[in-house]
């Protein structure tokens, strides 16, 4: 059995739902952040040298880095479940969403974050070119959510898990109006219908509102 070490509306909330999904028994430790400055507490900032959400332990492994962490229990404790073999015909659309979510949407959306909060005029170059490549991201989300079921097509796997933080959670922190996004507001709907995905939420974070719309 390994740790999973949860702080409240964090990234972490990813790892919680992987093992909800592959129904994998797991120790659940959950840490609050501080309610003035909302970061991390001390002792989860001691669990791992980067001291940010995720991070689990396995024995005497800490392992930090949500792709890392995802990819580590598929392959220990998930028998490849949630992932597709490289002759799936949808494996290239695996990994450019499972990706796609770390490398592109959250990084955009920590940006526009920062420049919010230095109050930048709207006109501000910096802070207008960051919102359009922001909004470019959930284009492309909106775009494939439209044409497929799931981010990697008619299976639900971990590049979902991957995607579900930035299109939820992530927007306590840079609110987005998701009105112009029905297609993302569809499939969402379809995240919140998974019984693993309530658990996970109910445990990690119980009574946070959703923000699935």
């Amino acid at each position: 059995m390994f740790t999973v070490h949860h702080l409240g509306k964090s990234q972490s909330e990813r790892i919680v739902w992987l093992c909800q999904e592959l129904e994998i028994p797991y120790e659940l430790k959950r840490y609050t952040r501080d309610s003035k400055t909302m970061l991390a507490p001390a002792d989860y900032k001691a669990l791992h040298k980067i001291g940010a959400a995720p991070v689990i332990t396995d024995g005497s492994l800490v392992l930090a880095e949500s792709a890392a962490v995802v990819d580590y229990i598929i392959a220990k404790y998930g028998n490849g479940r949630l992932t597709l073999k490289p002759d799936h015909p949808d494996f290239a659309a695996y990994l450019y969403w499972f990706h796609f979510a770390n490398g592109t949407l959250q990084p955009a959306m920590g940006r526009n974050m920062i420049l919010n909060r230095l109050n930048l005029p709207d006109d501000n170059p910096v802070r207008m070119a960051m919102k359009a490549r922001l909004d470019l991201a959930f284009d492309l989300v909106e775009a494939r959510t439209r044409e497929a079921e799931y981010l990697a097509g008619s299976e639900f796997t971990a590049a979902d898990i991957m995607m579900g933080f930035s299109l939820t959670t992530m927007r306590y922190f840079l609110p987005y109006d998701l009105a112009r996004c029905p297609d993302i507001v569809s499939y969402l709907a379809r995240i919140a219908a998974r019984p693993a995905y309530r658990r996970a939420m109910e445990k990690g974070d119980p009574g946070m509102a959703l923000l699935l719309t």
